[in-house]
């Protein structure tokens, strides 16, 4: 109820987008850090590298300025993927038509062969049928508590897709089990949360967001992360039990329609 009344309250305070609209017009408000990751995993020989894209939450509404998701998908195809993996919450506050067609225009920009998404928590709070109907119109499949094995030359590969953590109901179990005898496992899940689904079931690396850096930071770090996981680990990479993690700080702004010392970000990993 608290959550309802929340965002009621954005939806007066926030009307017509007005933040949006005038962040847009700010360049420091619309760049995007375009990061760059090379993990070796010991793929078989002869097998070329495998380049995957990685964006969190778009936040698609009254707090996030198109041009800096223009300007993240713009560069989400210049990495010239082979694999776009998207963390979830494309929307904020309630769904609608718009955003619907937004969002089904931005994933379509991405030429990459094969595309696949999970869904967050604000999806999960709104129409997230409408949101996965989106999707899928952009060519991405929607993994929920399942996997995706890649084609050839990339078909010792899969993509694992877990349940949201705080909102969904994960089934790592599950999941798992699609993707088979694949050599590589990359699970990928809404918040750092999951990790405790993910670890010790075989994956060289888990992709997430949800905790956008803090999305209000001090040079030191962080103010403000929820969750323990996120708190733990708010952003970048780091070595989890055997296990690469990654934390998006994401795109988009929710709450509050501001970003200091947690840039927006997308990412390109290349598995040799």
């Amino acid at each position: 109820m608290a959550r309802g009344v929340m965002e009621a309250v954005q939806s007066v305070v926030y009307a017509r987008a007005w933040p949006a609209r005038v962040l847009d017009r700010l360049p420091t408000a619309t760049r995007v850090s375009a990061l760059r990751h090379t993990l070796d995993f010991g793929r078989g020989v002869g097998r070329p590298a495998l380049k995957v894209a990685f964006a969190s939450d778009l936040h698609i509404g009254p707090l996030t300025p198109p041009r800096l998701l223009d300007a993240a998908f713009a560069q989400l195809e210049a990495f010239g993927a082979d694999v776009l993996v998207l963390g979830g919450d494309y929307v904020s506050l309630e769904a609608t038509a718009a955003m619907a067609a937004r969002l089904r225009a931005l994933v379509a920009r991405v030429t990459a062969p094969t595309k696949i998404g999970v869904l967050g928590n604000h999806d999960l709070w709104t129409d997230h049928a409408l949101v996965e109907a989106a999707l899928k119109e952009g060519g991405v499949s929607v993994v929920v508590n399942g996997a995706i094995r890649l084609p050839a030359p990339h078909d010792d590969v899969a993509l694992i897709g877990i349940d949201e953590p705080w909102t969904g109901q994960p089934d790592a179990a599950r999941a798992f089990a699609e993707a088979g005898d694949a050599a590589v496992r990359i699970a990928v899940a809404h918040a750092p949360e999951a990790l405790s689904h993910v670890v010790g079931r075989g994956a060289q690396l888990m992709l997430c967001g949800h905790t956008h850096g803090g999305q209000v930071a001090l040079p030191s770090g962080p103010v403000v992360v929820h969750g323990p996981m996120g708190r733990r680990w708010p952003s970048g990479l780091h070595d989890v039990e055997g296990m690469k993690l990654f934390v998006s700080r994401g795109l988009g702004n929710v709450e509050l329609p501001i970003r200091a010392y947690a840039s927006p970000d997308v990412t390109l990993f290349t598995i040799v």
